[in-house]
């Protein structure tokens, strides 16, 4: 099931490190099948408030999201951003082809009307 890292990035400002870190960050996440779906883009805002940057990485799974996090190739680089950027990065699982929220809606109702 395709996974998702999913960044929140604030205080963004250019820097030598960073340019470098965008540079070389392509060439840890591909080897695990990674692609940038986000990053760059400017967002608008619709509900409270979201300063910063977001960047949003696919994988094949959250598996393969993992060992790239995990990853020497990465690990190295991230003091790059990490140094400069301050920010939230989560993993997160994507849902099935099938999924269906209804289906969801029903377990919650059901289990409201059982307590």
């Amino acid at each position: 099931m395709t996974a998702y890292a999913i960044a929140h990035l604030r205080d963004v400002a250019p820097h030598p490190d960073i340019a470098e870190y965008i540079e070389r960050i392509p060439s840890t996440f591909e080897p695990f099948g990674g692609r940038f779906l986000v990053h760059g883009a400017q967002h608008e805002v619709k509900e409270g408030a979201w300063p910063g940057h977001v960047v949003v990485i696919g994988f094949p799974s959250l598996e393969r999201a993992g060992a790239w996090w995990d990853s020497v190739a990465y690990q190295e680089i991230a003091p790059l951003r990490s140094r400069h950027i301050a920010g939230d990065i989560i993993l997160v699982p994507g849902v099935p082809e099938d999924y269906d929220a209804r289906a969801t809606a029903a377990v919650m109702r059901s289990a409201m009307s059982a307590s």
